[in-house]
């Protein structure tokens, strides 16, 4: 079987799907992946897992109509001449245009993967109605034929049907996120001293990377010992995005140790004690709080749709309410206060993405539903809880 997976960013191939297309290619199916980078590093690691990259153009973050229009019909040239059988779609543009460009095709069965809505569905952009109703509209056109909607928490489920993307009778499943690989992010012994806390995100205003400035300030002047790091890249072309005198303010006032964004976040998080996450973006269910939990860091992170998910509040970590300052200064002061409570956390987090999100799980359960696996009896009673609505 031919399976054609398409995406907005290379890295993210390798990065969040590749445990994925390594099932695929081992059950005997060839893959072709697809993206708009020209990325020799991801290419050679694509090789190197058995699957194809093809490099088609477009932009990611814009919303010429023009520039929309020539990303569908490139998406209906690659797909008249791969004739996949099976198309996987996830991030925004590539699930609309992808999925509108699979419409043309019958025989290529479409699947979307929504790791998440995205900005325009966050309370960030509440003012942004005739936005939102477009891009309603748009996805809606795009997983119109999709044979299963893929989510990463029920939220964005009812929120489909909310905005009318979907109706009651779509087939939307919901798995544990991208899942992690737990044999990759081992468990990592917590750093010996102070304790030391670290967000991982894009620099976006709605992923609470000022709130998270802004507990740091206060709990710095009372702890001057604790370390914040902040580990991401900036992103200008975001309307919410953190701008580099931002930045430069919070380092040369020793608040926040800046690192540059890297491919790798082990060595970082194997430097921290405590994974921070004050996030009101509309989250899917973040990859870093996986990251996190499965070398064994607790987490603090808002009580929303995709983050609370993994985080079982006093067990192996805090739930704040979004934008609240004091709320998360308050969390992130208990780990100041209380050395051995840390570890204690840390080891819950290790033990609840071992039970839950262990991405060969979850593969396992995208591939049975897309019907490209085979899962045997054994697999399907060791898999974690996931769960689907239809109609009836």
């Amino acid at each position: 079987m031919k399976i054609l997976i398409l995406s907005s960013f290379a890295f993210s191939l390798v990065n969040f799907r590749g445990r994925l297309i390594e099932a695929m290619v081992r059950e005997g199916h060839q893959v072709i992946t697809c993206a708009p980078d020209d990325d020799p590093a991801v290419q050679r690691q694509l090789t190197a897992l058995g699957a194809g990259y093809r490099r088609i153009a477009m932009a990611r973050t814009g919303s010429n109509p023009l520039a929309d229009l020539l990303l569908l019909l490139r998406y209906v040239r690659l797909i008249a001449r791969e004739r996949p059988d099976v198309v996987l779609a996830y991030t925004q543009k590539p699930i609309i245009y992808g999925g509108m460009a699979a419409r043309l095709f019958p025989k290529a069965r479409f699947y979307a993967l929504m790791s998440g809505l995205g900005y325009v569905f966050s309370p960030a952009a509440e003012h942004r109605r005739l936005l939102r109703a477009i891009v309603g509209w748009l996805y809606r056109l795009g997983v119109a034929r999709a044979r299963a909607i893929f989510v990463f928490n029920r939220d964005d489920r009812d929120e489909l049907i909310a905005q009318d993307i979907v109706d009651a009778a779509a087939l939307v499943v919901e798995v544990p996120g991208s899942g992690v690989d737990l044999a990759h992010f081992a468990p990592m012994p917590l750093p010996e001293g102070p304790p030391r806390f670290l967000m991982i995100s894009r620099l976006m205003r709605d992923k609470g990377v000022f709130e998270y400035a802004e507990a740091a300030r206060h709990l710095k002047a009372r702890y001057p010992e604790a370390r914040f790091q902040l580990l991401g890249r900036l992103d200008k072309d975001n309307p919410t995005g953190l701008s580099e005198a931002e930045l430069d303010l919070w380092v040369r006032h020793g608040i926040i140790d800046y690192v540059p964004e890297t491919r790798d976040v082990r060595p970082l998080l194997a430097q921290s004690s405590v994974f921070v996450l004050p996030s009101y973006y509309r989250e899917g269910l973040p990859r870093t709080l996986l990251e996190a939990m499965s070398v064994g860091r607790p987490l603090i992170t808002t009580d929303l749709p995709g983050c609370r998910e993994p985080v079982l509040s006093g067990v192996n970590g805090f739930l704040v309410p979004p934008r609240d300052v004091e709320a998360l200064g308050v969390a992130m002061e208990r780990f100041l206060t209380d050395p051995a409570l840390a570890a204690a956390m840390g080891a819950r987090s290790r033990a609840y993405a071992e039970d839950r999100f262990d991405v060969n799980k979850v593969n396992r359960q995208l591939m049975r539903v897309m019907h490209i696996g085979g899962v045997e009896p054994q697999d399907a009673l060791d898999m974690p809880a996931a769960m689907s609505w239809s109609a009836g």
